[in-house]
């Protein structure tokens, strides 16, 4: 009660505040500036590395630009020092400003945590203050709390980030001078600031951005010092459009200052966005179409249905839309085409705007769908393989010179290796038979074991549930060569699996215990953007060889990867799920290998489950090697877990539900069945809260791949509880990917799949602007508070960053579970 009241008198003097001033930008509840058509956010975010924090301009609906903080660099990177915030930025009633302190260094990542900083020996404090001025202004304040020492004056400056994707080929003014922003960074090249980077498109005191845009036009002036306007991909590729100021030299108060004047339409509205699966539906399935609005929209008009013969479109159907309400920033209205269900292709209108077209068939799901995953990404991920597709290649023979255990102390991207090997390798050796099978993650060129076992046992699920059995491709162990579409009489699925075990248990076979993961040892190989090939020299290393040297199989350059060991008994316990899988389907046609699978599986659990604290984990691994070996010494594990197991459903019911039929004990089966009851009573009631009937939780990445996960739970739920599980969470988590979520941007989160995808991904294309077939990116990511976004721009990781081990798996699997119900006339 005490804090509502203080609360209330807060919100009073914001108000008190803002009737007095002469802004059109307002303090909203949900804690940024708001003028219609403008929104300027201020450290509402926390994701620097990501362009993704700082003071933010979103323009009539926009994100253009973002991360306004002081930098060390003229054009920083990803492992760039950045500041620590202390809380959100607080209102000071006096000024009618939203503050944020910050300092130097952020000990949370000085040479430590996922991605270790080194930072320099600096250390410092300051204030950002953003303030409303009249009309649409606003000006931004940098106030050092100390000045900064004499030998950083002049290196420390205020970056202000342009997106790029929207400003290529338009206009810019510096003091009256124009010029145009370029589509790719050009020379001449010069040292800015003791930094070698492009040297700067234009200087002075203001810049106006694209000022033959009404919608995009954006003025800033500098009333202390120099702007310069840098093109930061000059020398990282994934760099912004920077405007830079160095702070006044032995300045503490207005160390820099700023006004800022985006110019907007006070009438512009969002324009609605129709969402739909960009599939398709099959005839006897729920369908319902989200439409997105703008929050002062809150008019219903007619949705158009219309069916695509051969003398064109006819109108079907009128629909007037329900409303939803709001979530996130906008307002909502769905409409149910659940009745429809004539096969044929159609085509949704609303307000003369048209979708794309989209079928209603029973065949809807089985071609195109979940196949490019399997003919085309997975190949194209392949390690230790030579990939190609008809004249093209998509990747040389690689990493044969894997690999060499792992120096102990902090890596990059997660990884770091402890004192003791926990093996008999010391680091530095070479661990033999590691340079066959496994699948690059992505947009990386490592091998993490979840990624490698989520691949492997999401395959052996497909196999097991549907019966997946596809050829299009061809995969010669012997020869190391992968031919895409071209097949070659086995089951690709299978040939994957055993592409990913031959890795797994290499490194088990060598190792005695599961390896964390194979990664490059500097980070200068692991920002490689191009040919995989060229990432080492493919050549083992050999220590007795002088400087420069090399022979047929061995070099004295020390680029081979790492392999990093930890013990992880929960790891290792989920590795041993995904091996019970995949022994069951190999062995009828690859019976040792599925037999040192189940044995490793064996092992692994007998040596981890008393220490593991996951009880999702220990689940997953006695139910699967119950099944697999038919051992009830599995089962009895299982039962003695029933507290745990009941508290923890949602985590453990899905791997329980394959060995249900194997439990006799009846109150184990009836605290279950209660349990799963409620839960799925739970989700019932959540979806309600946002109108794709879906959890929708994102936090710095996209939720698709969440959402994804979660779908390929339900479908487990409903085989092992069907009486309490419908389809309807599972299909809508399938429809949310193809189309149906947040955001203007509609397309499928598969690329290459529906009709609009995402053709521009964070792969190991990405600096190509392109795309694998059958990749899955992570999709629409929240920008805090409330804006759904999903940006064309090939070096988002957190919005089009495709991985393996579920990101692609996931979506397969829910394609054919869909496909198959049909197939079984379901």
């Amino acid at each position: 009660m005490h804090h509502k009241r203080r609360f209330g008198l807060a919100v009073a003097v914001v108000l008190a505040f803002q009737a007095e001033a002469a802004s059109s930008l307002k303090l909203n509840e949900q804690g940024y500036f708001e003028a219609p058509g403008l929104n300027v956010t201020v450290f509402a975010d926390i994701y620097p590395d990501g362009h993704q924090t700082g003071v933010t301009v979103i323009q009539h609906g926009e994100r253009v630009a973002a991360n306004g903080d002081l930098r060390l660099e003229p054009s920083p990177g990803q492992w760039s020092p950045v500041p620590a915030g202390d809380g959100k930025a607080s209102f000071d009633p006096a000024t009618g400003s939203l503050v944020q302190t910050l300092r130097y260094p952020d000990p949370g990542k000085d040479r430590k945590g996922f991605n270790p900083i080194e930072y320099p020996d600096l250390h410092f404090s300051y204030k950002v203050a953003v303030t409303p001025l009249d009309g649409h202004s606003f000006q931004v304040s940098v106030h050092l709390d100390q000045p900064l020492p004499a030998e950083w004056e002049g290196k420390v400056g205020f970056n202000f980030e342009l997106f790029p994707g929207d400003l290529f080929g338009k206009s810019f003014l510096m003091d009256g001078k124009s010029g145009t922003f370029p589509r790719q960074a050009n020379g001449p090249v010069a040292v800015v600031e003791g930094h070698t980077i492009t040297a700067p498109l234009a200087s002075g005191r203001t810049l106006v951005v694209a000022p033959e845009n009404p919608l995009q036009r954006l003025k800033i002036e500098s009333r202390s010092g120099r702007l310069d306007l840098i093109d930061g991909r000059g020398n990282m590729n994934n760099g912004w459009y920077i405007v830079r100021e160095v702070t006044r030299p032995g300045a503490t108060r207005d160390a820099l200052t700023w006004v800022v004047t985006p110019n907007v339409d006070p009438q512009w509205r969002y324009e609605p966005v129709v969402q739909v699966s960009q599939v398709g539906y099959r005839p006897h399935q729920a369908k319902t179409v989200v439409i997105e609005q703008d929050p002062r929209d809150r008019k219903a008009d007619p949705l158009v249905l219309y069916r695509i013969g051969e003398d064109g479109p006819r109108e079907v159907a009128r629909y007037t839309p329900r409303p939803w309400g709001k979530f996130l920033r906008y307002h909502y209205l769905t409409a149910d085409l659940s009745e429809v269900r004539e096969p044929g292709s159609y085509q949704l209108s609303y307000r003369g705007k048209s979708t794309h077209v989209f079928r209603i068939d029973d065949d809807v799901f089985d071609r195109g769908v979940w196949q490019p995953t399997l003919e085309y990404f997975l190949p194209a991920q392949m390690c230790h393989m030579r990939v190609t597709e008809n004249y093209r290649t998509w990747h040389g023979l690689d990493h044969m010179d894997d690999a060499r255990m792992a120096s102990p102390g902090v890596h990059f991207d997660g990884y770091e290796q402890g004192p003791d090997t926990l093996t008999r390798f010391k680091p530095g050796d070479r661990i033999p038979g590691m340079a066959v099978g496994g699948w690059h993650d992505a947009g990386d060129y490592d091998l993490r074991i979840e990624s490698q076992m989520g691949t492997i046992k999401l395959l052996a699920q497909m196999v097991e549930e549907f019966g997946l059995d596809h050829d299009a491709t061809t995969i010669d162990q012997a020869r190391k060569e992968t031919r895409l579409l071209r097949p070659d009489g086995v089951n690709d699925a299978i040939q994957q699996i055993e592409h990913g075990l031959l890795n797994v248990l290499a490194g088990y076979r060598a190792l005695g215990r599961t390896y964390r993961g194979v990664i490059e040892p500097t980070l200068e190989q692991y920002v490689l953007l191009g040919d995989v090939t060229t990432q080492t020299d493919n050549l083992a290393y050999d220590p007795a060889l002088p400087a420069g040297a090399r022979t047929g199989t061995t070099s004295s350059l020390q680029d081979d990867r790492w392999v990093f060991t930890e013990d992880n008994p929960n790891r290792e316990l989920e590795t041993a799920s995904g091996l019970a899988v995949a022994a069951r389907v190999l062995e009828p046609s690859n019976p040792a290998m599925a037999k040192e699978a189940l044995d490793a599986a064996i092992d692994l659990t007998a040596r981890a489950l008393d220490r593991a604290t996951s009880i999702g984990a220990k689940v997953a691994a006695l139910s699967e090697l119950a099944v697999s070996t038919g051992d009830p010494a599995y089962v009895e594990k299982l039962v003695a877990l029933k507290p745990q197991i009941v508290e923890a459903i949602d985590k453990t019911g899905p791997s329980l539900a394959v060995a249900l039929p194997l439990v006799r004990d009846a109150d184990f089966l009836r605290e279950v069945d209660a349990a799963v009851a409620a839960h799925q009573a739970k989700l019932a009631d959540d979806a309600t809260r946002t109108p794709y009937r879906v959890p929708y939780v994102p936090y710095i990445w996209g939720a698709g791949w969440d959402i994804q996960r979660f779908g390929v739970d339900q479908y487990y739920f409903r085989k092992g509880w069907p009486q309490h599980t419908s389809d309807a969470l599972q299909m809508d988590a399938l429809n949310f990917v193809l189309g149906v979520h947040p955001g203007k941007v509609t397309e499928s989160f598969a690329s290459g799949v529906g009709a609009n995808s995402a053709t521009v991904a964070y792969g190991t294309n990405r600096a190509d602007w392109s795309y694998i077939p059958g990749g899955v990116i992570s999709g629409t990511a929240l920008i805090r508070p409330d804006l759904p976004e999903l940006k064309i721009w090939p070096y988002f990781w957190q919005q089009r960053e495709y991985v393996i081990g579920g990101g692609a798996e996931n979506f397969m699997f829910l394609a054919l579970a869909a496909a198959s119900r049909q197939q079984a006339g379901k």
